[in-house]
Formats: C-alpha cells, sequence, structure tokens
C-alpha cells in the first residue's frame, strides 16, 4: 500500500474541507464504485440502498470478514433466554443475488486516499469512488488495566456479537450456586446495544430462574445512564438484592482486574468474582484510523450527509462516527445510512439528493414482556447532528404499556433486519 501523509494527519484542518461534491471521474473507469467496508446496521443498509435506488448504475462492494453477521441489537435477548442464538444471525446471500452487489468475505487492512484503493488482508486491492466505512468499534488498549483482547475468552466483553455472546451465556449459566457476576461498565461515549443495563437486566432473569442466590455487581465509571430511573426500578422490582451497582463516587472508575485469579479489585477492595465482563472504553474500528479519517478515537462526519470532515471521499457510518446527539446504536447507523447512499448516489448519478434527517429508538427489555424505550429525531445543526424533539418510556406504566413496548421492538427488528440484509 502507498501510504501518503494525510494517513498520519490529524483533523485541524477539518473544519476547511467542503461537503462532498459530484465525482469527475477519470476516463475508463465506467461505472462509479462505492466501496463499502462493514456489513452491520450502517454498511449493509448503506450497500443495499445504493445498489438497489442506482438500478444498476453504480458498482457496489461489500466488505465483510464475517459469513455470519450476528446483531449486537437483540444479543442481550439472547443472554436472557428470550431468543435463540441463531435468532441473531444473517448472511449476505440475498444482497448479492436479489441487488447485485459483490460481497467480499475478507478484512479490509488499509486504505490509500491518493489512489482510492481499499488493501485487503488477502492481497487484493479494491478500487472506488466513494468509500463508506462502517467498523463498528475497537477497544482503547489499557482502558481496564489487567485486561487486554487476548484475555477475551477468561473475561469476555460480548461487545461484538457472535462467540463471545455465546461464551458469555456459558459462563453465566456455569456459575456456582451464590456466585458473583462483576460487570465492569464503559465510559461514555460507548456502543449501545448491547446496552450493559439491559444486559444486567437479561443476565439477572436468567439467574433468578437457575441460581437466584447469585448477585451482580457493576463498576460503573459514570455519574450516571440512560434510562437510569427505568432500570433501577425494575431491578428492585424484579431482582430485589440481586444487583448492585457502584458509581464513581464509590469507586467505579477505579478498578483492575486479574483475570488469572477472577478477581476484580474496586479502589482498592478485591471482589472474587465467578464470571466478570469486562466492556473497555471504544473508540472506532480501526480501518476508519488506518483511513487517517480520526481524531484519534472517533471519525468526525459532516452531519448534511455523513462525509468524512478529512476527506469528501469518504463516508463513516454508525458506532465509529463522532455523530454528535445521536447514540451509537444500530437503529442509528442504519438511519445515517440511508442519508449517506441518497448523498453518495446523488454525487454519482446527479439524482436528487433530499435534507438529512434522522431518527433513533433504543429498547430495553427488562424482564418478560416489559419493556421501555428512548428515541429522538435529529437534523444537522451547529456543525453536528442535533437533536431536535424525543421522548422516554416513564416509571410506573401500566403492564400493556410496557408489554406493547415489547412487541414494538420486536416488530423493529423484524424490519430494520430486512432492510439491512434485503
Amino acid at each position: 500500500m502507498n501510504i501518503n501523509r494525510r494517513l498520519f494527519m490529524g483533523t485541524g484542518a477539518a473544519a476547511t474541507v467542503a461537503l462532498s461534491a459530484p465525482m469527475v471521474r477519470a476516463a475508463g473507469h465506467g461505472k462509479p464504485r462505492v466501496v463499502v467496508v462493514g456489513g452491520g446496521a450502517g454498511g449493509a443498509t448503506a450497500a443495499r440502498y445504493i445498489a438497489k435506488d442506482s438500478e444498476g448504475a453504480i458498482d457496489v462492494t461489500l466488505i465483510e470478514p464475517t459469513r455470519t453477521y450476528y446483531t449486537c441489537f437483540f444479543s442481550n435477548l439472547y443472554l436472557g433466554g428470550f431468543k435463540e442464538f441463531d435468532d441473531l444471525g444473517h448472511t449476505y446471500g440475498t444482497l448479492a443475488s436479489a441487488y447485485g452487489i459483490n460481497v467480499v468475505h475478507d478484512w479490509a487492512v488499509g486504505v490509500d486516499r491518493d489512489a482510492r484503493t481499499v488493501s485487503l488482508a488477502g492481497g487484493a486491492s479494491v478500487p472506488y469512488d466513494k468509500l463508506i466505512l462502517s467498523p463498528g468499534i475497537d477497544f482503547v488498549e489499557g482502558s481496564v488495566p489487567g485486561w487486554d483482547i487476548s484475555v477475551q475468552n477468561v473475561m469476555p466483553h460480548a461487545f461484538k456479537a457472535g462467540s463471545q455472546t455465546e461464551l458469555l451465556k456459558a459462563q453465566v449459566e456455569a456459575m456456582p450456586e451464590g456466585g458473583l457476576f462483576v460487570m465492569i461498565a464503559p465510559p461514555n461515549p460507548y456502543r449501545c446495544p448491547p446496552g450493559p443495563y439491559e444486559r444486567v437486566s437479561m443476565i439477572a432473569h436468567t439467574l433468578s430462574k437457575i441460581n437466584p442466590s447469585a448477585k451482580i455487581l457493576i463498576a460503573d465509571p459514570k455519574e450516571k445512564y440512560s434510562k437510569q430511573g427505568l432500570f433501577e426500578a425494575a431491578w428492585q422490582k424484579y431482582y430485589p438484592g440481586m444487583i448492585e451497582r457502584l458509581g464513581p463516587d464509590f469507586g467505579g472508575g477505579n478498578v483492575t482486574v486479574d483475570p488469572s485469579a477472577m478477581t476484580v479489585d474496586i479502589d482498592g477492595e478485591v471482589e472474587q468474582a465467578a464470571v466478570v465482563n469486562v466492556i473497555p472504553a471504544m473508540k472506532a474500528g480501526r480501518i476508519a484510523e488506518l483511513a487517517g479519517v480520526t481524531d484519534g478515537n472517533w471519525a468526525p462526519i459532516n452531519p448534511e450527509d455523513m462525509s468524512s470532515k478529512a476527506d469528501p471521499d469518504i463516508y463513516v457510518l454508525g458506532d465509529a462516527a463522532a455523530q454528535g446527539d445521536m447514540p451509537k446504536s444500530g437503529f442509528a447507523a442504519n438511519s445515517q445510512a440511508k442519508v449517506c447512499a441518497n448523498a453518495v448516489r446523488g454525487a454519482l448519478t446527479e439524482s436528487r439528493v433530499f435534507p438529512a434527517k434522522y431518527t433513533n429508538t433504543c429498547w430495553s427489555l427488562v424482564s418478560e414482556n416489559d419493556g421501555i424505550k428512548v428515541g429522538a429525531s435529529y437534523e444537522p445543526a451547529e456543525g453536528k447532528i442535533s437533536s431536535i424533539e424525543g421522548f422516554v418510556s416513564q416509571t410506573g406504566e401500566d403492564a400493556a404499556v410496557r408489554q406493547a413496548t415489547y412487541e414494538e421492538s420486536e416488530g423493529w427488528y423484524a424490519g430494520i433486519t430486512a432492510d439491512m440484509f434485503g
């Protein structure tokens, strides 16, 4: 790969970079080429909408290493016993067969912005006119002392759904009677789902059935978190005496783990645990950093079209983006992908581009048929994606309302996975 100087530049000049403009392609290119890296809620949606709406006018390549994608959203419900593992898995065959997308199962390991190519681990180089990065998250090294990715099979994170999710469930089910489950919660901002506090609810639900004397301890560096009152009311109602949370005032931000001893040191007090779920601080997936479009952690974007502030021919979606007021959720990534797809198609084919509007809802299940939610609508303003109105479930809602909220989430899951994978 020809590594150019922009690979190592910061974003100090980002404010001077214009929004994406129509592409003038070099002679001999033929159809314009869009490469999408990452086949999750952002990348798969963007690839499908560009291919579908361009009706063959744009060549679309989707690069995703896994052949079966397991959704982070609803993975907590698997931990709680409300879903089977296979319910979370989705494949890419329809994107290839019905939409003509070239699906490449490989790792993207480099971006040459001068040559406009993406390098793959297998040795190939894929050219692009527009590049969409939706790589999800990686972890900040050293953010939880004593833990790194090499011990993830001892103290799993389960924040990239798949085998880690299976492992965490197996560990919970194998806990000794009265054992201690410890979660190291992440600082803001973090991917959600799989939300840490829904995860606690679902693990508590499982333990209440198979190991009711077990305890759950949360070490949390944050003073507060989304839907906190709703979660804590549910814990008192359904799992009384099982769950304890230590915020920063009680040492929740001063944590060290010892995987070999299966211990957690919280502000000098050592806890012997049966299971430790370590959720480290997060940053944009590695390929965004290699492309030179991050600020060191996240990728700043122009809110009008999700284009990178470092390069108008690169777009960054979902968890990896520094996206203003929007949370790092699957719903958010799907919403951003549609805005991006419209903008990319317009830039390459001069089709109509509509003003950007974004929406998000985050559902959480706290017990059987008891769902809660928070959400908002967003528009570009003040250089970011800004919230314009929102809503949240209320404590003390009628059981029928909570059941309807849960059923709504089930409908959304069916809808978004169809929207992603066809």
